[in-house]
């Protein structure tokens, strides 16, 4: 059994959601839990990990309630305004729902030196008196801030999300390699092995066009801070769900079944506490 550390829900709006572009026609519909019930069987998954898509307290009580109906949620990623005066009071409040697990904010839509901010960091900085970990999205050319980001605050949990998003299309490894080989050292820095399809040439890819990326993470980050997810629905415009955990899975196929389940389900656990949830 496996746990999805990074999956995705919403009801479509053309407003909200205005970030889901032409090509990206596939995900202008709804995604809710019930549409992926029959993935996650045939697919041996356990639980997922919700995640935001949305900037808003909206969204983060929207994927509360839908856990409250769905057990296959087994963790939720918010949104909070990390750099609001009251932000202690907003944690406060949100402490009340233990499936709440962590935080994130889309920095990828952000200025490269927006992990830098002094009121975003103190905000994050809060994060750990509440036990909430932190998801990192960006894309690879913002890894300067983030190791900047992640050194400045040692005690906090961090995950990123997507190996940061290399340029796999264009081939591109050097400089990401180098700034994921320096953040991972960091301990309390880990790593979602994610949202790799939409980073290639959409449907035109081929396995071993990830590989030397994935040489790269479980090299720095060792298999116990690698951490499983599929960022569903939006691999959609690359691929499907099993083409993705097939091509990790046969990645794999050399390695010890303690290396793979920690990957695929333990990992995810530890990091986000999920067997704190019955």
């Amino acid at each position: 059994m496996s746990i999805d550390s990074h999956v995705h829900f919403w009801k479509y709006d053309k407003k909200k959601h205005d970030w889901i572009t032409d090509d990206m026609k596939v995900l202008r519909q709804n995604y809710l839990p019930e549409d992926l019930s029959m993935i996650t069987r045939r697919n041996d998954i356990q639980g997922v990990v919700a995640v935001q898509a949305d900037q808003s307290e909206l969204e983060t009580h929207f994927l509360v309630e839908l856990a409250q109906t769905h057990p296959l949620i087994k963790g939720v990623v918010g949104w909070i305004d990390l750099r609001n005066d009251n932000l202690q009071e907003r944690l406060d409040y949100f402490n009340q729902y233990p499936i709440i697990k962590g935080w994130r904010h889309i920095v990828q839509s952000e200025p490269d030196d927006y992990l830098l901010n002094k009121k975003f960091q103190e905000g994050v900085a809060l994060l750990k008196e509440y036990d909430y970990t932190y998801d990192i999205l960006v894309y690879h050319h913002q890894l300067p801030a983030v190791a900047s980001f992640v050194e400045a605050l040692p005690d906090q949990a961090f995950i990123i999300d997507h190996c940061a998003k290399p340029n796999i299309k264009e081939a591109k490894i050097t400089e990401w390699k180098q700034w994921m080989r320096t953040i991972a050292k960091h301990p309390n820095v880990y790593c979602k092995i994610s949202g790799l399809f939409t980073e290639a040439a959409w449907k035109e890819w081929q396995p071993a066009d990830f590989y030397p990326y994935l040489d790269v993470v479980f090299e720095a980050f060792g298999t116990d801070r690698l951490v499983y997810g599929s960022d569903w629905p939006v691999i959609l415009v690359s691929g499907i769900y099993v083409q993705w955990k097939s091509l990790l899975e046969k990645y794999m196929e050399g390695m010890k079944p303690e290396v793979k389940e920690a990957i695929f389900d333990t990992n995810a656990k530890r990091f986000y506490k999920l067997d704190s949830i019955a």
